[in-house]
């Protein structure tokens, strides 16, 4: 099957997704994330692949958020970027999931990579939460998800700071598993991959899915708020004088906010 957003190969195994916008930061756009999802639906139709592998093109971006564009002006489903539709089919999949972070993972990007069952990335990569800074948020899956992989203070820390970790600090935190070379990266996730593989299939997806099962809840939460909220939400005044002056590089004008 043929993408406009994304490369999907077969190794024996294991079946890699690369986000495929590097001129842009790997960004998710509305056709990346209808992609992503529907591969990965395909990928759960078939017995030749038991893992996959998530990564960016290039080696300088895993994926720095999302970017709305082409998308009808309008205050319904049409109108917003179907990110969750990514992140949940990422979690209904049956086969283990493992992001390769290649470079920044940042906002949406870092959100991606927690939803991943397990994440390896290469000695420079740079993970950050930049929501407040710019006036969105992720009040569903990229709160609870990430609280649950780090604890809820160094989650709250992450998300209303906007720090960047490296990816030894990320390792020590516990936000990743496996720290490898940049140079090693490919090879280390590709054997890791394999490991897996050879892990009873049926077992793995037992496995998988009763991890979710208390956090299934969270999907409904994720879209009363990054849907409904956060669609009214960056119409704001505080939203655009956020952005703006963080494209800008310059302090926020408080005065804005509430607005």
């Amino acid at each position: 099957m043929e993408y406009e957003t994304i490369i999907y190969e077969e190794d024996g195994p294991v079946g890699t997704i690369t986000l495929n916008r590097p001129e842009d930061g790997n960004m998710f756009n509305p056709t990346m994330c209808f992609e992503v999802r529907d591969c990965i639906d395909q990928n759960r139709r078939e017995s030749r692949t038991r893992v996959l592998i998530l990564t960016g093109a290039g080696d300088r971006f895993f994926c720095i958020g999302g970017r709305k564009e082409d998308m009808e002006d309008s205050q319904t489903y049409s109108g917003v970027i179907p990110v969750l539709d990514m992140y949940e089919s990422i979690e209904r999949s049956q086969k283990p999931v493992i992001a390769s972070v290649n470079g920044f993972a940042v906002g949406g990007g870092n959100v991606l990579q927690v939803v991943c069952d397990l994440t390896i990335a290469a000695e420079s990569a740079i993970f950050r939460q930049v929501g407040p800074s710019m006036g969105s948020f992720d009040a569903g899956v990229g709160t609870w998800y990430l609280e649950d992989q780090i604890g809820k203070k160094r989650a709250k820390e992450m998300w209303f700071c906007n720090d960047k970790y490296t990816a030894e600090q990320a390792l020590a935190i516990g936000l990743i598993n496996r720290v490898v070379p940049d140079d090693k990266l490919r090879e280390e996730t590709k054997a890791w991959a394999m490991h897996i593989a050879d892990r009873g299939s049926v077992a793995l997806a037992a496995i998988k899915h009763s991890f979710s099962v208390r956090t299934t809840g969270v999907n409904g939460l994720g879209r009363m708020a990054h849907d409904l909220l956060l669609r009214q939400y960056l119409d704001s005044d505080e939203s655009k004088e956020l952005s703006e002056s963080f494209g800008e590089r310059r302090k926020p004008d408080p005065s804005k906010f509430g607005h």
